[in-house]
């Protein structure tokens, strides 16, 4: 209900000839196609990408696998936390003297995705100009990687540094992490520009002047004194929202920590659509993530639910194959195509 809004849903059994002829004539007809079979699998099928590519000179097939298909773990199955582990996102999740956590999203299956959506728009960028398709291959752990900030380069640099876990405050700033508020917990991130806005919000200027918070390297060395100073300061609050308006009041970058399942109740989410209510006929109203960007003057999101498996075999194959009635009859009655709920 909450990720195939917006789609159209076929329930094809291509390994029967009737369907491996529909299928086929869906692909010569589609722009685009994205399978996530594990390699090997729809070349076995005579389905792969050259196969594709005979039936449509331009289709663009984007294959999205935990490993991407070639390389020595291109066959090895994938979950994300598996590929939270191989990527080093896990590495430095956590305390730094605990184990290593996973995160609490599933961040390597929405960033393969989000990749091959960026990959499919340069694809079909490039065919505007060649006339031709391609084939894009977009490997979770590659995804998970590439978002990595410093340790790659730093380890190569400094055959000392070591990625280390940092728990809830950031290694290398300070303040910058997560403090008990009034309430729950408050994330407060100041650079050396930002820090002196935080000492006015806390009436405390000479901050500036003291040796043990003045600069970068002596806020980090003093964590722990200033961390319990901030979370003092912050204890004087009613409650965590009159704490972040005096923050917000003297432009400190500041956040709640927020519990998802809540956001729906805070205005941000609502007045961006960032959390929509939908109605779900199963379930009925539901809160879901709304679409993540918008385009000017061009419309962006989707306003219709998800539809059951196959309930929309009989309107495909009419509107874009042109088959009758009679055939698309035929098709279930062979058990080619199928519809559950």
């Amino acid at each position: 209900m909450q990720q195939n809004r917006g789609k159209r849903s076929i329930c094809l059994d291509f390994a029967r000839p009737e369907g491996r002829e529909v299928l086929e004539a869906l692909i010569a007809v589609s722009d685009v196609v994205v399978e996530n079979f594990s390699p090997g699998v729809l070349d076995r099928r005579g389905l792969g990408y050259e196969r594709l590519r005979e039936i449509n000179p331009r289709v663009i097939v984007a294959s999205i696998t935990g490993f991407g298909q070639t390389g020595p773990m291109a066959r090895k199955p994938a979950f994300d936390s598996v590929v939270q582990a191989l990527a080093g996102l896990m590495h430095v999740t956590g305390e730094p003297d605990g184990p290593p956590l996973l995160a609490g999203m599933p961040v390597a299956d929405v960033s393969a995705g989000v990749h091959a959506f960026a990959a499919i728009g340069h694809a079909l960028f490039a065919r505007s100009r060649t006339g031709l398709g391609c084939h894009i291959d977009v490997a979770m752990v590659d995804a998970l990687f590439h978002q990595h900030e410093i340790p790659v380069f730093a380890a190569s640099i400094d055959p000392d540094y070591q990625a280390v876990r940092s728990g809830q405050h950031f290694p290398t700033q300070c303040p910058a992490g997560a403090f008990r508020g009034p309430d729950g917990w408050i994330v407060i991130f100041c650079t050396q520009e930002q820090v002196g806005r935080l000492w006015e919000a806390m009436g405390r200027p000479e901050y500036s002047f003291d040796d043990r918070f003045s600069d970068p390297r002596a806020r980090v060395a003093h964590r722990d004194l200033l961390t319990n100073e901030i979370e003092a300061w912050l204890q004087t609050f009613s409650d965590d929202a009159a704490a972040l308006a005096a923050l917000d009041r003297h432009r400190v970058p500041c956040s709640p920590v927020v519990d998802p399942g809540r956001a729906h109740a805070i205005d941000y989410y609502r007045e961006r659509g960032v959390v929509e209510t939908v109605e779900d006929p199963r379930m009925g109203p539901v809160n879901v993530p709304g679409f993540p960007f918008r385009v000017s003057d061009t419309p962006v999101g989707v306003d219709t639910e998800a539809p059951s498996l196959g309930a929309d075999n009989s309107h495909v194959l009419a509107e874009v194959l042109g088959l009758d009635p009679q055939q698309i009859e035929a098709l279930v009655t062979a058990g080619v195509v199928a519809q559950r709920g």
